[in-house]
C-alpha cells in the first residue's frame, strides 16, 4: 500500500490456469496439505532447500503453486520498525498458523529506509538485513513461497527522481545489490519484487515510463548478476502505481519482453471502485460501476499478461478501509471479496490478501477475526458463494408489517432453501421463489420480528447448492434522532437514538450548495470521516471533517440510513468550537 492507503487503514488501518492450479483449488483440504509439507523446524535452511526442488520450471505454473497468498502487512515494512503499527514480533508460529489456514504463499513488505544509510554507499544496517532474513527463513522452512519487496522506500525517497534522478538510482542499485547478495542461496521458492507501488512527484507519463522502466530494468540486472539462486528466480514486476490501466499494463509489457527473461512475473494490486471502497460519492452499494471496474480491470491484466503466458501475482487486494469498520455495510463489503476472488481465479491470477492489522487473521493467534470471513475467501478458493441485493430486513417497530421482496444474486448456484438456525422456513406459508425474487411473507416478517425492539430481531440463511449461505438480518426499527451537542477540531460527537436504524452515508452542503467536508468534489462524504456507535448511541464527526469545514459558516449535514430516513442536522465551526444542531 501507499502513504494514503496506508493513513486509511492504519486508522481503522478468466479461469484459464495451469492444470497444476486446477488440482490444487479442487478442495479446501488440498491447499491445507498440499505438497508444500514443512520441514522440521530445527532443520531451517534445509527446509527451505527442500521447498525449493517442488517449485516448477514453468513461471506459471510455480506462481499458480502460491495461490492463496497473503500479506504481512504493516510488520517489516512499518516506520521506522516491525512493531511500529502495532502489529507483534513475527515468530515461527505466525507462518505455523498461515500455514494451517490454508495459505501457500506470504508477501513480507520490507521498508528499508530506516534503517540505511542516506550517503553513499547507502549501506543497510546488518541488525535488519539479519532479521528480515531470519523472518523469511522462519517462512521458508514452513514451506511457503515469499515474497519480498522495497516498500515504502517507494513514496519516501524513489518518488523524487524527477528532481534527483542520478542520487536515487544510485541509492536504490545499492540497496538490491545488497538485498540480492544476501538471499542469492535462498531457494526459488523465495521471490524478489523490484519497488512497491510505484510514483514519481512531478514527472510526465512519458517521465514516469522511463523511471519505472529504468528501476525495473537495473532491478532485474542487478539481481541476475549477484547469482546463484538469483540467476532463474522469479523477479516481481509492478506497473505503475500497481494500477490495471491499459496504457500502464502496456507500458510494463513492453518493458518485460525488452528484458527477454521468461523468469519474470507482473503484479498488480486492487482496492476496488474508489467511491465505493471508502463510501464517497454516494455509491454505498456493491453496485454495476463497482462490479465493472473489478471486471474490465481483471480481463485488462488477463489479456496482456496472462494470455501471453506470463504470470501475474495479485500482490495486494482489499478495501482502502478496515473491513469491519461500519465504512462499508457488511453485506456489501462481503459481495466484493466473493467477487474479487472469483475474478482473480477466473482471470488466472494469484491473489494476496492486504491484512494490515488483524483485518483478517489475529496476529497473536493466526486465527480469522471473523468467521464468516474465513469461511467466504477460503471457499472462493474453489467455487462462488450466492449473495442477495441486501443482508438486511427492517420492519417498522409499530403498525402492520408488509411482505418483503429481496433479489437474490446466485452466482452459479441454485436456491436451497431458507432457514433459521436449524429450522427450514415453509415455502408459501414463510416465503415463495419466482426466479431471483425473495418474498418473505407477512406472517413470516411478524413472527420473526417477536416483540419488535428495536434492532436485530432474527437471523435467516439464504442456502444455496454450494458456497456460504448469505444471512439476512430481521430488524426492527423507528425514526432515528439527533440531539443538539458541542465540540472541538478533535471531534464532534452527537447523542443519536439509531432506533434500530443503521447509518448509510452522509451528505453535507453548504447554503450555496456546494460541498462541506474534506472531499470539493462530492457533497456525499467518505464514511471514513464518520464514527457510527450502536453501543454508545452516538455519530463521531472525526477530526478531518470538523477541521475541513469553513470558519463561521454554517454546513447542513444529512444523514441517510439504510431504512431510507434522513436526519439533517446544522453543523457551525467557529474557531477551535465546534456545534451541531438540530434542524
Amino acid at each position: 500500500m501507499n502513504d494514503a492507503q496506508h493513513t486509511a487503514r492504519a486508522r481503522n488501518r478468466r479461469l484459464l490456469r495451469t492444470a497444476g492450479l486446477v488440482v490444487a483449488l479442487v478442495t479446501t483440504g488440498a491447499l491445507c496439505g498440499g505438497t508444500a509439507v514443512a520441514a522440521p523446524a530445527d532443520k531451517g535452511p534445509a527446509a527451505a532447500e527442500t521447498a525449493g526442488l517442488r517449485v516448477p520450471s514453468s513461471p506459471m505454473a510455480a506462481v499458480a503453486q502460491m495461490q492463496p497468498s497473503w500479506n504481512l502487512g504493516n510488520t517489516l515494512d512499518a516506520i521506522p520498525d516491525e512493531t511500529s503499527w502495532g502489529n507483534p514480533l513475527t515468530t515461527k508460529a505466525t507462518f505455523d498458523g498461515l500455514k494451517a489456514q490454508g495459505f501457500r504463499s506470504v508477501r513480507i513488505p520490507v521498508t528499508w529506509y530506516p534503517h540505511q544509510s542516506t550517503t553513499a554507499p547507502y549501506t543497510i544496517d546488518q541488525k535488519w538485513m539479519n532479521r528480515v532474513k531470519e523472518v523469511v527463513d522462519l517462512a521458508l522452512a514452513d514451506g511457503l513461497y515469499v515474497e519480498i519487496n522495497v516498500h515504502h522506500d517507494s513514496w519516501q525517497w524513489i518518488k523524487y527522481m524527477s528532481t534527483d534522478h542520478d542520487t536515487i538510482m544510485a541509492r536504490f542499485n545499492a540497496t538490491w545489490q545488497q538485498i540480492a547478495t544476501t538471499f542469492k542461496d535462498e531457494p526459488r521458492t523465495l521471490l524478489m519484487e523490484s519497488i512497491n507501488e510505484p510514483q514519481f512527484d512531478a514527472a510526465t507519463d512519458a517521465q514516469k515510463t522511463q523511471y519505472l522502466r529504468e528501476l525495473n530494468t537495473s532491478f532485474r540486472d542487478i539481481v541476475r548478476g549477484t547469482g546463484g539462486g538469483n540467476k532463474d528466480r522469479l523477479l516481481v514486476l509492478p506497473s505503475e502505481e500497481t494500477n490495471n490501466a491499459q496504457h500502464w499494463l502496456d507500458d510494463l509489457s513492453t518493458a518485460m519482453a525488452s528484458l527477454n527473461d521468461r523468469n519474470l512475473v507482473a503484479t498488480v494490486h486492487y482496492y476496488s471502485w474508489y467511491p465505493f471502497s471508502v463510501n464517497i460519492a454516494n455509491d454505498p452499494t456493491y453496485d454495476a460501476k463497482a462490479q465493472s471496474d473489478l471486471t474490465e480491470g481483471f480481463k485488462r491484466v488477463h489479456d496482456t499478461f496472462v494470455a501471453k503466458g506470463i504470470p501475474v501475482y495479485l500482490g495486494e487486494y482489499g478495501l482502502l478501509t478496515s473491513p469491519y469498520s461500519g465504512v462499508v455495510e457488511r453485506g456489501e463489503m462481503l459481495k466484493y471479496f466473493e467477487h474479487v476472488n472469483y475474478e482473480a481465479r477466473r482471470n488466472g491470477m494469484t491473489s494476496a490478501v492486504w491484512d494490515a492489522a488483524n483485518d483478517f487473521l489475529n496476529r497473536n493467534t493466526m486465527q480469522w477475526m471473523v468467521p464468516e470471513m474465513k469461511d467466504l475467501i477460503q471457499t472462493s478458493w474453489r467455487t462462488r458463494s450466492g449473495t442477495a441485493s441486501t443482508d438486511n430486513i427492517f420492519v417498522p417497530k409499530s403498525g402492520a408489517i408488509a411482505a418483503q421482496t429481496i433479489t437474490l444474486n446466485p452466482n452459479g448456484q441454485w436456491f436451497a432453501g431458507l432457514w433459521q438456525g436449524d429450522r427450514p422456513l415453509i415455502p408459501y406459508l414463510d416465503y415463495t421463489l419466482d426466479g431471483d425474487k425473495l418474498t418473505l411473507t407477512a406472517d413470516a416478517l411478524t413472527r420473526l420480528a417477536g416483540n419488535r425492539a428495536a434492532g436485530l430481531n432474527a437471523t435467516l440463511e439464504v442456502r444455496y447448492s454450494d458456497g456460504v449461505p448469505w444471512k439476512l438480518f430481521v430488524r426492527s426499527y423507528d425514526k432515528p434522532t439527533m440531539a443538539n451537542a458541542t465540540g472541538t477540531l478533535d471531534g464532534l460527537t452527537i447523542p443519536t437514538g439509531f432506533n434500530g436504524a443503521l447509518v448509510a452515508n452522509v451528505q453535507s452542503t453548504y447554503a450555496d450548495g456546494t460541498a462541506a467536508g474534506p472531499a470539493s468534489w462530492t457533497t456525499y462524504q467518505s464514511m471514513d470521516n464518520v464514527r457510527a456507535d450502536y453501543t454508545a448511541n452516538t455519530t463521531t464527526l472525526k477530526p478531518d471533517y470538523v477541521t475541513s469545514l469553513k470558519d463561521g459558516v454554517p454546513a447542513t449535514f444529512t444523514f441517510r440510513f439504510w431504512t431510507g430516513d434522513t436526519v439533517t442536522y446544522t453543523v457551525t465551526r467557529s474557531g477551535n468550537s465546534v456545534t451541531g444542531t438540530v434542524s
